[in-house]
């Protein structure tokens, strides 16, 4: 590691912040995607938000989501939300 008179490897740095803006440019590039799929999703009469929900649920694991949901409907039903 070659370092300057102040110990930090500048050229190390600078690869690695090179390397987290690429990276992010590329993030950008894929949210625009993402929404663009969702509006073309919203052409077809369909809704993005709940689109959204399920894209969330699906990256949850099956249990955890199983729990959620039952405490979900616990909580709704102690609130007599379910008539």
């Amino acid at each position: 590691m070659s370092s300057g008179s102040n110990g930090v490897d500048g050229k190390q740095l600078e690869a690695f912040i090179k390397r987290v803006e690429n990276l992010a440019e590329e993030k950008r590039a894929i949210a625009d995607d993402i929404k663009d799929i969702y509006g073309e999703a919203k052409g077809a009469g369909f809704d993005p938000k709940i689109m959204r929900k399920i894209v969330a649920l699906r990256r949850q694991d099956k249990a955890k989501r199983k729990e959620e949901q039952e405490l979900l409907d616990l909580y709704l039903a102690s609130l007599g939300w379910f008539d």
